[in-house]
């Protein structure tokens, strides 16, 4: 989602992603580009805000996302009609946006009570194994997992340093992004794809020499540039602390609670009941509310479990996912009309962008639909867009695996990799800025860091693009 968004361990974002909202009743067809100017708003605020109104966005920036919200809702109410706009927020609120914070706040919780002990130093090699680390266990943990999980060893890591900002930045790209393409517990839109009939080991053999491809380029471009800065800190003074510290694992409860978030999600994609609960003309799954339930408990029992001393060594505190509740409240709300008019297809407003994907003699064009899927998950929930497009690619997965399988990999690794284009591509994105902010580390402003993602990750994706794609 795209901060996420909106956060996609991952396992459990692509459960609770797994269903996106669909406004019941508005029909994005009939739905003009005038209704993303909220949506576009919020992003721009979020964007210029703290550039230029530093001090009023740390006090308000709740209050804006709630005006963002309230300028896409009340129209909504008034100018379609009340009963369709009014079920429009309140199924992405209660069938999304609520599932998603009390996900994201338990990996929040339960990876916060988890303190790394070591001797590390932020060294060019470590760190290059920090990313590459992370990368890896996305495919098992989630990106926001694995990234909740290392962020803060990482920056332990590299305390001292005056120069790293590219090392929070690659973070971004490789743990919580790019990383978690393999399987579909990564990421949102691979689990979404698992829903639908992808067979749960078809991404792993079929992305895994692109991912390994787009891996090995973006850290290699990393080791570079952080071997740079690392020799500037050295001739400024940069001296790394001694320590014999031994590695030890304090607050080891919290990995088998992290378990227990990824089995209770894969329990909601694998056990249906059939029993459904309706609420506000909301239909909720029994295994839907059993997931939510355990969330809640384990991040509970996360909190009684683990020592304050542990928490206090993470510099644990409550700002980082109070700030992605409320940034996503706004975006999740501006977001309705924009998935709608974006699923309407042919039919919509983005109709010129949609036909784009088919060449004129029928065929698919996979690079038009990388590109497509990967520049809409840059900046809108990444698990409807992948969604939007696996239907547009005709829906059938039996023929997406096979005779369309380039296709199929196009789209999944738009959706995947293209989070990290922005602060908003992902939920751990934005988590990642927030806790790094509040441990004194100074991150690019939003367009800041988009200009570093255009600067690095299009280029490779594009040579990645005609390796893979083309």
């Amino acid at each position: 989602m795209t901060f996420s968004n909106a956060a996609r361990l991952a396992v459990a974002l692509s459960a609770l992603c797994a269903l996106p909202a669909h406004a019941a009743g508005l029909d994005g067809s009939a739905l003009g580009l005038g209704w993303a100017i909220p949506f576009a708003g919020i992003l721009l605020c979020i964007a210029l805000c703290p550039l230029f109104a530093a001090e009023f966005w740390h006090h308000h920036f709740g209050k804006v996302s709630v005006f963002w919200a309230l300028c896409c809702a009340v129209p909504l109410c008034v100018l379609v009609d009340f009963a369709t706009g009014y079920h429009a927020i309140v199924h992405v609120l209660l069938a999304d946006y609520v599932p998603f914070i009390i996900f994201v706040g338990a990996l929040f919780v339960v990876a916060g009570g988890i303190h790394i002990k070591g001797s590390f130093v932020g060294k060019p090699v470590v760190n290059v194994c920090f990313l590459a680390l992370g990368a890896v266990i996305a495919n098992f943990m989630g990106t926001t997992g694995a990234a909740m999980l290392l962020i803060r060893p990482l920056i332990e890591a590299n305390r001292g340093r005056k120069r790293v900002i590219q090392t929070f930045v690659f973070f971004i790209f490789l743990v919580a992004n790019v990383g978690g393409c393999l399987t579909p517990l990564g990421d949102p839109p691979l689990f979404l794809g698992f829903l639908k009939g992808v067979d749960f080991f078809w991404t792993a053999s079929h992305l895994i020499v692109p991912w390994i491809f787009t891996l090995v380029i973006l850290l290699a471009i990393y080791f570079v540039i952080d071997s740079i800065q690392y020799k500037k800190d050295v001739a400024d003074g940069y001296k790394p602390a001694d320590s014999n510290q031994k590695f030890a694992i304090e607050g080891g409860i919290n990995i088998l609670l992290l378990a227990c978030i990824i089995g209770s999600v894969l329990m909601s994609g694998f056990w249906h009941p059939g029993v459904e609960f309706e609420f506000q003309g909301v239909h909720f799954a029994l295994e839907s509310i059993c997931r939510d339930a355990l969330f809640l408990i384990i991040a509970g029992a996360s909190l009684v479990l683990t020592t304050k001393a542990t928490r206090e060594a993470n510099h644990f505190s409550w700002d980082p996912i109070l700030e992605v509740a409320k940034l996503f409240f706004g975006i999740f709300c501006c977001i309705v009309p924009v998935l709608e008019m974006l699923r309407a297809g042919h039919n919509g407003a983005f109709a010129p962008l949609v036909a784009l994907v088919t060449n004129a003699d029928g065929s698919f064009n996979n690079t038009v639909f990388f590109w497509l899927t990967g520049s809409l998950s840059a900046f809108l929930d990444n698990a409807p867009t992948y969604l939007a497009f696996f239907n547009l690619a005709g829906g059938d997965p039996s023929v997406l695996m096979t005779t369309d399988a380039r296709t199929l990999m196009a789209i999944s690794m738009g959706a995947v990799f293209c989070g990290a284009i922005s602060y908003i591509g992902n939920a751990p994105n934005f988590m990642t800025v927030s806790i790094c902010n509040e441990r004194g580390v100074k991150m690019p402003s939003f367009f800041g860091y988009i200009v570093w993602s255009v600067c690095i990750l299009v280029p490779v994706f594009f040579i990645m693009d005609m390796v893979f794609l083309a």
